[in-house]
């Protein structure tokens, strides 16, 4: 289970403080437990700073606190303070990045359900699809959607969402997919084979919704698996 760490600081030093994270980041390469780590200043009282830690879980917070850098810095950070630090250990209970789940949806509503008119709901009016595989790089959302239709009407693939990583409003995908050539596609016609491919994409999300997204995809290794290429 993740767990979080809540340091609560005072203090008129917030430079040395920032440097002392510095420091012990370095200090730690190849050995620290923590995920992710954030700083925030309390907009009304610049002196109250708040250090978020994440952790895989609570028995990788406490070797992670055992490490012999992580008490040299802290106790540094504590004669930075104005008065004791205090913390709180946070065992989460639930964890939902949002734009994540859109993009799940996405995958599980449109490329397996097949239900096109989803990406509607899913994604802004003014949504722009860039993939070099499609007609044109540039497509808006009916075209992206009579494309789609085609792909995944011809190979009936089934997608599986091997990662899903966000920053601020973009998350990328890694994928893999199998399917069965069933249909005519781009003047190829069916030819009845297995095929199982690998797709990277990054969506750039709005208000909740997939304002924009590139893809790039293993073209060339579906159509050596149909034999109408070989190298």
């Amino acid at each position: 289970m993740t767990f979080v760490q809540v340091i609560d600081c005072r203090t008129s030093k917030v430079d040395e403080l920032n440097k002392l994270m510095d420091h012990w980041v370095e200090a730690t390469r190849g050995k620290r437990t923590a995920t992710h780590s954030m700083v925030g200043r309390d907009r009304s009282d610049p002196t109250h700073v708040v250090e978020i830690v994440e952790f895989p879980s609570y028995e990788e917070a406490m070797r992670n606190s055992h490490l012999p850098e992580t008490d040299r810095i802290f106790q540094e950070l504590v004669a930075a303070c104005d008065e004791a630090p205090r913390f709180t250990d946070l065992e989460v209970l639930r964890d939902e990045q949002l734009n994540k789940a859109v993009v799940r949806r996405f995958f599980e509503k449109v490329a397996n359900e097949r239900d096109l008119d989803a990406v509607d709901d899913l994604c802004t009016a003014d949504y722009r699809h860039h993939d070099p595989s499609m007609s044109s790089y540039d497509l808006g959302a009916e075209q992206a959607k009579q494309e789609y239709r085609e792909f995944l009407e011809a190979f009936e693939q089934t997608f599986t969402v091997e990662s899903l990583t966000a920053e601020g409003d973009t998350v990328c995908a890694r994928l893999t997919y199998e399917g069965r050539h069933v249909g005519a596609y781009r003047g190829m016609q069916p030819t009845d084979r297995e095929i199982s491919s690998t797709c990277q994409a990054t969506f750039r999300l709005e208000g909740g919704r997939i304002a924009e997204s590139w893809w790039n995809s293993d073209d060339l290794g579906v159509i050596k698996q149909l034999g109408v290429y070989a190298s």
